[in-house]
């Protein structure tokens, strides 16, 4: 991708989809892996006449970690806050504070040139918004969430917790989500979760999978996880009782995001459906747990309060 190009994808983004305006605060956090991207979204925020600033951070170990405090309190300041990132920012307590301070917030955990020329970034936001909006209100109005897939079943309680729409839009003052996007998710009921998943479509931190692996959660914890990569994968998630949390339940909405193995747009992935364990006291849940990971099932076929909204990957709604 040219340099013209990717700073006219930076100067759409920010335009588009953050609402950035001239005289504004625009914060760049970096952490040295994504130097292109964020030198070009810096420089479109600085053409459109806001304050804009990088700061440089040394990579997180693992999704969820959180940042020095001091990007935490430059996050709070400002009033855009775009992460090019290698790991994810999403579900950290900083974001969530800058979120509180009215910051409008867009996380962009594994971002590549090639999402922005191809993939997600080119989808019509104002589609992708729709439909998310609808599944979200789905995902809020249900009980209780079943997912079928190649003869395993899971299950968990959705009782009175909110479905998010993660629209890749975020114009108003708090309003924060992954860019890229297009998923509405949920936080589960912490413990509620019973049963086998058949992960099939990628793992976060370690991408595509080779073959099917099989995850099994009882009240609530993953106990076993099964296949190629498990173990390497169960290592980066950690064994403490907060790390093995089932955290959140996510449908994707992107009509043109592809299974790539950069979970920013694997779990977004139109007909795929995807679960996380760790962290989700940031969306509604109660657990914080410094680590928060995705798990990408392809067409399984999902039920809210007993009624089909997707069959094999195809949405209903």
């Amino acid at each position: 991708m040219s340099a013209m190009a990717l700073l006219d994808a930076a100067r759409n983004m920010l335009v588009h989809a953050m609402d950035l305006k001239a005289g504004e605060s625009l914060l760049v956090v970096s952490d040295g892996t994504r130097d292109h991207i964020c030198r070009s979204l810096w420089q479109a925020g600085k053409e459109i006449g806001a304050e804009a600033m990088i700061i440089e951070m040394v990579p997180r170990d693992k999704n969820g970690a959180e940042p020095p405090v001091a990007v935490a309190v430059a996050m709070a300041a400002a009033d855009v806050v775009v992460c090019p990132t290698l790991r994810s920012l999403t579900h950290t307590q900083a974001r969530r504070r800058a979120s509180e301070c009215g910051a409008r917030v867009a996380t962009m955990p594994g971002v590549t040139e090639d999402m922005f020329e191809h993939g997600p970034m080119t989808a019509d936001f104002d589609k992708v918004a729709q439909l998310t909006e609808c599944v979200a209100k789905r995902l809020t109005a249900a009980r209780d969430v079943r997912i079928e897939k190649d003869g395993a079943v899971f299950t968990c309680s959705l009782a009175g917790r909110r479905g998010i729409a993660s629209t890749g839009v975020y114009l108003n003052p708090g309003e924060a989500g992954n860019a890229p996007s297009g998923e509405a998710f949920i936080a589960p009921m912490e413990g509620s979760a019973q049963g086998e998943l058949v992960v099939d479509g990628s793992l976060a931190g370690l991408g595509l999978v080779k073959s099917p692996l099989r995850l099994v959660v009882r009240d609530g914890l993953l106990v076993t996880a099964e296949g190629d990569g498990a173990d390497k994968w169960l290592e980066m998630l950690g064994d403490t009782p907060a790390a093995r949390n089932v955290a959140e339940l996510g449908i994707g909405t992107n009509d043109k995001a592809r299974l790539t193995g950069v979970i920013l747009e694997d779990e977004k992935a139109l007909g795929t459906v995807h679960v996380a364990f760790g962290s989700n006291a940031t969306f509604g849940g109660t657990v914080s747990a410094g680590v928060h990971l995705d798990v990408v099932m392809l067409a399984p076929t999902l039920y809210l309060d007993g009624e089909m909204i997707m069959q094999e990957g195809k949405l209903l709604v």
